[in-house]
């Protein structure tokens, strides 16, 4: 499958339950827009360090990563960022990528928010356009 480009809109939880609760005003969650690439094969939300840091949120420890070209380290993960895209959304970690200017969108948020990746269109579809769907037992 190609790997294409989507919006998204990333946003410090911890400011938006606060917001909600009437604890700080709605104008100082902070959050952002920003190009994320949809990628089938990486498993986690990765995100630019940069964004991380313009929107406060909490580092969570480290964790073990691969990257394409087979080199092995470790990254920080910062938690607690809610995710945005097509009116979906939830809360995730993130790994923490220095250097990185887009997110990097992998399985594990495109379950969660029930999104397809439609290679043809290069988009991501709804698998049902009307509510997430979760399969229970």
């Amino acid at each position: 499958m190609g790997r294409f480009s989507v919006e998204l809109e990333v946003t410090n939880n911890e400011d938006a339950v606060r917001a909600r609760a009437g604890d700080i005003p709605a104008s100082a969650v902070r959050r952002g827009r920003l190009c994320g690439v949809v990628d089938t094969g990486a498993n986690r939300l990765v995100l630019p360090s940069t964004v991380v840091a313009q929107l406060g949120l909490p580092e969570g420890g480290l964790v073990a990563v691969k990257f394409t070209d087979g080199r092995r380290g470790t990254r920080k993960v910062a938690g607690n960022v809610l995710v945005e895209i097509l009116g979906r959304s939830s809360v995730f970690t993130a790994v923490v990528e220095p250097g990185r200017t887009d997110a990097l969108i992998g399985a594990i948020v495109l379950e969660e928010l029930d999104l397809i990746p439609d290679p043809g269109r290069l988009a991501l579809v709804p698998r049902d356009p009307k509510s997430i769907f979760a399969e229970i037992e």
